[in-house]
């Protein structure tokens, strides 16, 4: 059993303020693997404050003075690599293979942030005016638990470029994960106070950072719910937020499309992360005369989905992160029962063998309206939810019929076609034919999935403050 009990403020591990400690469950087992003292108020006004002095001299530093400290960073995290991947399994109950990947993308995250700053002209001429992009000032760093180190990573490398100074709240359930990059960041020799992470509960040290007047900017990434208290906490000292939100992403696979390739395109992008992530596409919807190849598609595709120990290379779906989490999904699958949709593969309970840890069996409805609950709400685990259409016009109709719009996804053999529904689609990013990401592309949502935008050039200017200097010739 592990017990974390420092955190980190101006460079340095510190014994928090705080007293209590919540214990680290594995989600596989149950059983407990260690516990995390958190922060308080006073341990958050410290980072806080270490963070507004370090901004003093850091917004000052030059673009391949942040480049170097990037370069260190990825220098870091990859002597960790093992690290990384096995602390995600253990804590989270991230399959082998989602961490892997999340792996390798928190590693291109920081190459595109070098590239970033390579090439963005901090300095503007705009009409006839000197316009200076400057760092926005501390920011304070809000993360779930779904891809806590990811989240971490790709925040902090924007908030280097801009040349900011950031206080971190991690999940406090992430206690393990964020220690490993804790240990990375401080490997890594970056100036004392542009860092500082504190673990803590959301109404303690999340709530701080919300207020807190020197804090310049909130960047959020997790529910749609607490993203509406940070906005309202934040609007009070007039915070610049940057919020990232639920998603119930629509999937239409148009009628020309390869179904055979499609649905199981559609099963990997419903059930990613364990089916735990803002962006899986958890709206299934088909053409009306294509439901029985669906169904035989369906059915074919999740006899062959292993779900398991996550530490199992073969394992495709893994437990959900909490019994809190298990018994919400169980929730709404019941919800899905009751409203009458009929269940094709899965259902209640727990797959035979996997009774100790927070597995679910993953649940595939049909017979699905866009008006059930389980079409409109984010459920958070691999609960897929199959709706028919008629026609394209009335499947774009039905997938913006939803208060989201962060991910939508379309297939069809047609390039243009696809192209062109896409564009009719209300969603910060559509994926056409397939499942990317592309670091140098805005991320974020419309309507209530979020406000503003994550990752390249758009993402940068959410933490930089324009100055016009008009002089008079």
């Amino acid at each position: 059993m592990k017990t974390i009990d420092k955190i980190y403020i101006n460079g340095e591990f510190a014994t928090p303020q705080g007293t209590e400690h919540f214990d680290l469950i594995s989600p596989t087992t149950n059983e407990k693997l260690g516990k995390v003292r958190l922060g308080n108020t006073e341990d958050t006004q410290n980072a806080i404050e270490a963070a507004k002095n370090a901004f003093k001299t850091f917004s000052k530093t030059t673009p391949s003075e942040r480049i170097q400290y990037l370069k260190n960073i990825k220098s870091s995290v990859e002597k960790r690599k093992n690290d990384f991947i096995n602390v995600m399994t253990e804590e989270y109950g991230g399959t082998l293979q989602f961490a892997t990947v999340s792996y390798e993308y928190m590693i291109k995250g920081f190459d595109s942030a070098i590239n970033l700053l390579n090439s963005y002209d901090f300095i503007k001429t705009m009409g006839q005016s000197e316009v200076q992009m400057t760092p926005i000032g501390v920011v304070g760093i809000i993360i779930p638990w779904n891809s806590s180190n990811g989240f971490i990573a790709s925040k902090l490398a924007t908030v280097i470029v801009a040349g900011c100074t950031t206080v971190i709240k991690p999940s406090e359930m992430s206690a393990q994960q964020t220690q490993l990059m804790t240990e990375c960041l401080h490997d890594a020799q970056l100036p004392k106070g542009i860092v500082n992470i504190v673990n803590g509960l959301g109404e303690v040290v999340g709530a701080e950072i919300s207020r807190n007047p020197d804090i310049s900017k909130v960047s959020f990434t997790g529910s749609t719910n607490v993203g509406k208290i940070i906005a309202k906490e934040a609007v009070n000292t007039m915070k610049r937020v940057t919020l990232e939100l639920g998603g119930k992403s629509p999937n239409i696979i148009l009628d020309d499309a390869d179904f055979s390739k499609a649905i199981p395109l559609a099963m990997a992008a419903a059930f990613m992360n364990n089916g735990q992530a803002c962006i899986a596409g958890t709206r299934l919807l088909i053409p009306e005369n294509k439901l029985e190849e669906t169904k035989l598609l369906i059915k074919e595709t999740a006899s062959n989905l292993v779900v398991g120990d996550p530490k199992n290379s073969n394992t495709a779906i893994g437990p959900m992160v909490s019994t809190k989490q298990y018994n919400r999904v169980q929730d709404y699958i019941q919800a899905g029962i009751s409203e009458g949709a009929e269940i094709l593969t899965g259902g209640l309970g727990k797959p035979e063998g996997l009774e100790n840890g927070n597995f679910v069996k993953p649940t595939i409805f049909i017979n699905v309206n866009n008006q059930m609950r389980i079409a409109r709400e984010e459920i958070f685990g691999p609960v897929l939810s199959v709706i028919t259409y008629k026609t394209e016009e009335e499947a774009i109709e039905i997938a913006n019929d939803t208060t989201y719009g962060l991910q939508a996804y379309v297939s069809s053999s047609n390039s243009e076609r696809a192209h062109d529904v896409a564009s009719q689609l209300n969603a910060g990013r559509v994926q056409i034919n397939g499942i990317s990401h592309d670091p140098m592309a805005p991320f974020g949502g419309f309507k209530q999935s979020g406000i503003g935008r994550e990752f390249g050039t758009i993402g940068l200017e959410a933490y930089l403050e324009p100055r016009a200097l008009i002089q008079q010739k």
